[in-house]
């Protein structure tokens, strides 16, 4: 295979932001991926979450291929065909009344809390601006969201931040009631923590703050940017909990690797954003649009989305087989097809050696801070690339335990 560009370039015309991995993936199918050298990975990454329908899917391509021969973008001056179709999709699959679309998870929520300081501020007053957030959640890298997120990690070096913002431990009814009051503009949650360790929402919560918010007057906002299209063996994972959402921020897998964000909300709500409130040049772009109407149709359906507990249980059952041989873990958790596995205290710190090792051995994961592997496939990876990626798995753990 010819190689082009190496992993030096990044170094030599890169911001140093992230710290890739040492090969380049440059070709895609299903599960698999495939590096300059020719070597193939199982995929249980999915791009963050995000790759839905896996890598070169042919109905996503045809879609993308089908609307970049007529319409590419116009701005939102105008509107599209593929983008009235996608908001209806969405208002007819879920409690939402409007939609709002934008290009990322981060804008998602950007908007959504814009919408609620600005609707508690036409009804309220401005008094009432207060957003209460959780420790360890996660909703983005832009000032305001990254401020709401619960990892002073992302933060700390970006002073002075967006003010009115409260956190409090995950699940933990009790801190809840003791910070949500008059002054509450809106509760942002995660029903699944991804990056603060894959920890779902126990239900009892999610309703103490559903039933908190109408309270308080306050929206509840979920965000469902990596739990949201079917991640969670639910088209949302809202509908898992019977909880429902005042706003849910939405992206990741809508697109199916094409960026597209979006913010769904009811009639009362959506009406706050009104001309001019707010905006985004690419947001309900042609192109976007059309792989996410062809991704919905997809997996918004009953026979596809039992198929993700089903790999759930497959990936559950032979990680506990894993642990019952190696003792590595801890916990086994999640929802779905987004699963971690937390490491005991004696290999604390490190989920990053073993998955270089395991990246080694053909399989490429995430992690969920320096103690929780995290698996998040495609949501059709096919069970024969379970069990490779899964004994790839077990290979790693094996030199890892030989390292020790």
């Amino acid at each position: 295979m010819t190689q082009g560009p190496i992993r030096t370039d990044f170094d030599q015309y890169m911001f140093p932001t992230y710290a890739p991995a040492p090969f380049i993936p440059v070709k895609g199918k299903g599960s698999v991926i495939v590096d300059q050298q020719g070597k193939e990975y199982i995929d249980f990454a999915g791009g963050i979450a995000v790759n839905a329908l896996g890598h070169a899917n042919e109905k996503l391509k045809k879609a993308l291929t089908d609307q970049a021969d007529s319409l590419w973008h116009v701005g939102n001056g105008y509107t599209n065909e593929p983008v009235l179709k996608l908001a209806k999709k969405l208002v007819e699959s879920t409690f939402a009344d409007k939609v709002f679309f934008c290009n990322s998870g981060a804008e998602a929520n950007e908007a959504a809390l814009k919408l609620a300081r600005k609707y508690a501020h036409d009804h309220y007053g401005a008094a009432k601006n207060e957003i209460v957030a959780f420790t360890n959640s996660f909703h983005g890298r832009t000032l305001f969201t990254v401020s709401a997120g619960g990892q002073p990690k992302y933060s700390q070096d970006f002073a002075p931040l967006p003010g009115g913002i409260k956190h409090v431990a995950f699940n933990d009814i009790e801190a809840a009631k003791a910070v949500i009051g008059a002054n509450t503009c809106a509760v942002i949650v995660e029903p699944v923590q991804g990056e603060g360790g894959v920890v779902a929402a126990n239900s009892e919560f999610l309703q103490s703050l559903r039933d908190l918010c109408d309270q308080h007057d306050a929206l509840l906002i979920f965000d469902e940017v990596q739990t949201g299209v079917g991640r969670t063996g639910h088209l949302y994972a809202y509908m898992h909990y019977s909880v429902q959402p005042d706003v849910l921020s939405s992206a990741k897998a809508l697109g199916g690797g094409f960026p597209i964000g979006a913010v769904l909300t009811t009639d009362k709500y959506a009406s706050t954003l009104s001309v001019g409130a707010h905006g985004t040049t690419f947001g309900g772009n042609p192109l976007a649009a059309a792989v996410a109407n062809a991704v919905l149709k997809e997996i918004n359906q009953p026979v596809f989305l039992q198929g993700v507990r089903d790999r759930h249980d497959l990936f559950v059952t032979r990680l506990n087989e894993i642990n019952e041989k190696f003792g590595l873990f801890k916990e086994i958790r999640g929802l779905g097809l987004l699963i971690g596995c937390e490491l005991t205290p004696e290999h604390s710190g490190q989920a990053k050696l073993i998955s270089n090792l395991a990246a080694q051995q053909g399989l490429i994961f995430l992690i969920a801070g320096p103690d929780v592997i995290r698996f998040a496939p495609a949501l059709n990876i096919p069970v024969k690339d379970i069990e490779t990626g899964l004994a790839r798995f077990t290979a790693a753990i094996e030199i890892y335990l030989k390292k020790e």
